[in-house]
């Protein structure tokens, strides 16, 4: 059997310069990176209206579900039922490809190349968002000691370092240490990249001017005073808008198949929204007929940022939702271990439908139509498979098998057909969870309660505390973005299922004003990943210059 690798080595590739001939977009509008990949100028639009399509999932196993390898296998479907197909995705973090979950192109039959390139530097944009976060950090601190004219307490900076890279060592450290000509000593902290606030404001930025704007309003430190400190009171907006101009354009590849898709863009969706970039949705909507994106994780956590938080700044309304589905994962969520979940076992399936019930729920809140798609794994039974189509036509959801990761395009023409149905003929009254001019407290409990089914939510001193001081402060009218477990609906990634009267526990919120949303921090959440005892990385390498043992 090939690995993903080596399907992607063995794949004929198109000329970038086809692949945007195809879609409309003329050589004038490209920036060349090599011969298979191109940024696409701001500038350049169609004159189509897409329909837009938002794949999710239920709560995921830590290996995932496969969303991105339904996403592309969905829109390769579509593209062989002669339907002009664009897909939009999230670029990868380069740590996770080093440490244990691998890439973000897909995988098997149904990828997105030249693989190698996407999950290691692509067109530069994370190396971007790098240099320009660690700008903001760097002038922070000189700012202070070179006299702190703002006031800043240095105790209250909230802007943190990063790095794309797993680096557990980097959580917590002290900078400024050695001696009055370094700087002055304080605590500091690194996160991974995609947990930056610019990535954040990359992908949520409408243009140039909107990019501008987000980066002026972005909370980096308080004063002594208690009174915010943004990066355009340090007076280097200008500085990070050329760091990030050749950044904000989205990025042009291809499918194995050759379906067009822009990858740009790729925050955490379980502390950020978890949505490639606004930009590249729109001009994939401007392109194509039908466009196929995803949002990280399951459905409470990235579908539900997708639609309140997205579609709301974007002004988008999806015109479907396929929520991804996996036997391995309904297992779980019925008691079976990691360990044992390749064995067959019926009756722990079906106690996990509650889970995928659960998700379901969550998208007709929306108002949505939406179609399950079961993920195939070569683990996978007959009779594990029939009992989950049979649980669904009987409890009236539409559900496909998908097979793309053996099949590419052609094992999901059945998904393909049953989204374009839904499309035609499903009710589609897209609503959002809370409004914007609810209270913070009140946007947080409808969240909770309505998309997690929790039974309360309680607020430590300090939430409560930092609660009443952004209200104070007049940021109560932006949106709320949980940062709470993948793994679970609750905030104890122990409860799989569907937990029944539980608490979420709100133990802080900070501004994200850039981003426009508050985010509110449940459970304990992990900005900065360590590598696991051994690392992807020891398995790769350069043989007689091809690259070997990336997955």
């Amino acid at each position: 059997m090939l690995t993903d690798l080596e399907i992607a080595q063995k794949a004929e590739i198109k000329p970038i310069t086809e692949i945007a001939k195809e879609l409309g977009i003329d050589e004038e509008n490209l920036e060349l990176y090599g011969k298979y990949k191109a940024k696409v100028s701001l500038d350049s639009f169609g004159n189509k209206d897409g329909k837009l399509i938002l794949v999710t999932a239920i709560n995921p196993t830590p290996a995932g579900e496969g969303k991105s390898t339904t996403t592309i296998g969905l829109g390769d479907a579509l593209h062989r039922l002669g339907k002009k197909t664009v897909i939009a995705l999230r670029e990868p973090s380069f740590g996770p490809v080093l440490g244990v979950k691998g890439g973000a192109a897909g995988g098997g039959y149904s990828q997105v190349i030249p693989m190698e390139d996407i999950n290691l530097h692509f067109t530069g944009d994370f190396h971007a968002i790098e240099a320009a976060n660690n700008c903001v950090s760097a002038v922070l601190d000189n700012h202070i000691f070179q006299g702190n004219e703002l006031h800043i307490d240095p105790t209250r900076v909230v802007w943190h370092r990063v790095i794309d890279m797993n680096d557990r060592a980097l959580r917590n450290c002290v900078v400024g240490l050695g001696g009055s000509s370094n700087g002055v000593p304080r605590e500091d902290h690194f996160d991974i990249v995609v947990a930056s606030e610019i990535m954040a404001i990359l992908c949520l930025a409408k243009d140039m001017d909107d990019l501008r704007c987000r980066l002026d309003r972005t909370v980096v430190a308080y004063t002594y005073d208690r009174l915010p400190v943004t990066i355009k009171d340090l007076k280097i907006t200008g500085a990070l808008m050329m760091i990030l101009k050749d950044a904000l354009k989205p990025n042009l590849v291809q499918t194995l198949e050759h379906t067009p898709t822009f990858i740009h863009g790729g925050p955490f969706a379980n502390i950020a929204h978890g949505c490639n970039s606004v930009i590249a949705t729109k001009k994939a909507l401007s392109y194509g007929d039908y466009v196929v994106t995803e949002a990280g994780f399951g459905a409470d956590l990235g579908a539900e940022k997708f639609l309140d938080i997205k579609c709301r700044e974007a002004n988008l309304k999806p015109s479907c939702v396929v929520i991804v589905a996996t036997i391995r994962a309904l297992k779980m969520h019925g008691g079976v271990k990691k360990e044992d979940l390749g064995q067959e076992n019926v009756e722990a399936l079906q106690l996990g439908f509650k889970n995928l019930e659960k998700h379901i729920e969550n998208i007709k809140k929306f108002n949505l139509p939406y179609v399950v798609a079961i993920n195939r794994f070569t683990s996978d039974t007959e009779a594990e498979i029939k009992a989950l189509e049979d649980w669904s036509i009987n409890n009236n959801h539409p559900v496909s098998l998908s097979e793309v990761w053996a099949k590419g395009g052609l094992g999901a023409i059945d998904l393909a057909n049953k989204v374009i149905d839904q499309i035609e003929n499903g009710e589609n009254n897209f609503k959002f969870i809370y409004e914007r001019e609810d209270s913070i407290k009140t946007k947080i409990e409808k969240i909770c309660k309505e998309i997690y089914g929790a039974t309360n939510v309680e607020y430590t001193q300090d939430a409560k505390n930092q609660i009443a001081r952004l209200t104070k402060l007049g940021f109560s009218n932006q949106l709320v973005c949980m940062a709470k477990t993948q793994y679970s609906l609750s905030d104890n990634p122990k409860l799989l299922g569907r937990p029944e009267d539980f608490t979420v526990t709100i133990r802080g919120v900070t501004p994200s004003i850039g981003a426009g949303f508050i985010v509110a921090l449940s459970g304990e959440i992990m900005r900065m990943p360590g590598l696991p005892k051994e690392p992807a990385a020891e398995r790769m390498d350069v043989v007689s210059g091809k690259i070997v043992g990336l997955f």
